[in-house]
């Protein structure tokens, strides 16, 4: 909080020609933390939080706090008739009435939902949070809802889709993209074991969040990539029936990833007493990430004004980077692949056009902490041997 001195006001005061009288006032709005009359919603709005993984980061007391409330009302504002949520929207934001009255159309209120790029169980942990904090019915209910779309949208098979109801396209795949099925699972995971803030939870939803999950890992097991008979890792989405690895936009080909395993890996490591299946998969997965890495680079941000973005993203030699891993990798080969929307696959990243050369993740960091912590951590206390 910025306070003028006592001095700089009196300047400020003559100058404007102002009396002494409105003083008291203008000091209020000088030093206090509440938005007086002349500043507009835009302004208030500018101070709030964004909507985005941070806001599940936040001091437990703050889910009981007015900004806490506000955003879970546009919450019940956003949430469709299905119980699920859209993606890339700043939920976070101060609505007007206008944009209160389309989220409450009835085209709107009965469109599709998606776990694609955390929607709808981000929404649901930060409702169960500010549940917990103010014990306000509407949120529980709200979050009951999220709950039973969620279990409505899994495939018999245990996969989940990245739509739902199902939106004809590769948007029907089996999803591990951005992290959307295994986001889905943590969540029911957590309801099912009535962990913290989800102790609300009736037994009856507990329950089907624990079949859910047993069904997920099915699936999970079932599309994991094997090539030559040896166990690698998955794809980013997977065909609903018969498990295959399966392109999605054009620049994203049937291939295994280097990204989206990652949190596939975790998540199984936090399996407790993992049965043999479970250990084959870890091990395999993490033996296939060891064996891509990639040594001897990095990747720059250029600044160039030529560019639309204003850089250019540059690969670097450098011996003493640490490991970095593609995006993708061709399933026979192991070889990285950057792919531009022609849809034809290149050894480099600068062969790409410029749009998706720096506009998309095509290398990721994320397997070094696992290759490097986390799965030795894992190996110790389970005793596990590579298989």
């Amino acid at each position: 909080m910025y306070v003028k001195s006592i001095g700089v006001l009196k300047q400020e005061l003559r100058s404007l020609k102002i009396t002494v009288i409105p003083l008291a006032f203008y000091l209020l709005c000088c030093i206090c933390s509440t938005p007086c009359a002349g500043q507009t919603q835009t302004a208030r709005a500018t101070e709030s939080i964004r909507w985005s993984r941070e806001i599940l980061q936040q001091k437990p007391d703050w889910y009981s706090g007015s900004e806490a409330v506000r955003i879970a009302d546009n919450l019940l504002l956003y949430q469709r008739d299905n119980g699920g949520w859209t993606k890339n929207t700043d939920m976070a934001k101060v609505l007007s009435d206008e944009e209160i009255k389309v989220l409450m159309s009835k085209a709107e209120k009965e469109d599709v939902s998606t776990i694609d790029n955390g929607a709808t169980f981000t929404q649901l942990e930060y409702l169960a949070r500010v549940y917990e904090a103010t014990e306000q019915k509407k949120y529980k209910e709200s979050f009951l809802r999220g709950i039973d779309y969620l279990l409505e949208a899994q495939y018999e098979n245990g996969g989940w889709p990245q739509f739902y109801p199902i939106r004809r396209g590769y948007y029907e795949h089996i999803t591990f993209n951005d992290g959307a099925m295994i986001g889905v699972m943590q969540l029911l995971r957590d309801v099912a074991q009535k962990k913290n803030p989800y102790t609300f939870v009736d037994p009856a939803r507990r329950n089907r969040a624990a079949k859910a999950i047993e069904k997920g890992l099915h699936v999970i097991l079932q599309t994991q990539i094997k090539v030559g008979g040896r166990l690698t890792a998955w794809g980013a989405q997977h065909d609903r029936f018969d498990f295959s690895p399966q392109k999605a936009r054009a620049y994203e080909l049937p291939s295994i990833s280097g990204g989206e395993s990652v949190g596939i890996v975790k998540y199984l490591m936090a399996i407790e007493n993992p049965s043999p299946d479970v250990i084959r998969a870890v091990e395999g997965a993490v033996s296939w990430l060891d064996r891509v890495k990639i040594t001897g680079i990095r990747v720059d941000r250029v600044k160039d004004a030529s560019m639309q973005k204003g850089y250019n993203k540059v690969v670097v030699k450098d011996p003493s980077a640490p490991p970095l891993w593609a995006r993708f990798y061709a399933i026979k080969t192991n070889q990285p692949m950057f792919v531009g929307r022609d849809g034809i696959v290149r050894d480099k990243v600068s062969e790409i056009e410029e749009e998706r050369r720096n506009g998309y993740s095509w290398y990721v960091s994320s397997p070094q902490e696992l290759l490097e912590k986390d799965y030795p951590q894992w190996k110790r206390k389970w005793g596990t041997t590579q298989k």
